[in-house]
């Protein structure tokens, strides 16, 4: 069996967020944003509960630390509140800008690990960073 990397993993977010946002933008086109935000995100729930039940690992609620379901819990919401912005952006905005914007959230990721997490960039990492934000700018932009 292939090894895959967190590289691997990566890219495929990647590559199916870009489809997320092209098949949401057609989707959401005709109904409202909130219950198109429904609907992904049941179907979503129906998809991941049948892989952590059907995985090797399996699913075991009690092996969860109390703090652990706390900040998933919170990452959760997190996820809800930005899947429901994500939507009304895409129904009022074009896909080609309202992803960049939506991606900002790499640049804020780089932040808030540095911040919280305690990480830390490399000068080159920080401009990369810079680059992102630019781009996402630039992307957003209507001219």
């Amino acid at each position: 069996m292939m090894q895959m990397t967190w590289q691997f993993w990566a890219l495929a977010s990647a590559g199916f967020a870009a489809l997320t946002a092209i098949l949401a933008k057609v989707g959401v086109t005709d109904v409202p944003s909130d219950s198109a935000t429904l609907v992904r995100t049941v179907v979503i729930l129906v998809l991941v509960a049948l892989i952590a039940f059907l995985s090797r690992e399996g699913f075991s609620p009690a092996k969860i630390s109390a703090r652990s379901y706390v900040f998933l819990v919170l990452s959760g919401l997190a996820t809800g509140a930005s899947w429901l912005c994500y939507f009304r952006a895409l129904k009022l905005g074009d896909a080609a800008r309202v992803a960049p914007i939506d991606k900002l959230s790499v640049v804020l990721v780089a932040i808030f690990a540095t911040l919280f997490l305690g990480e830390h960039l490399s000068a080159p990492n920080w401009l990369g960073v810079g680059l992102m934000a630019a781009g996402a700018v630039l992307l957003a932009w209507r001219g």
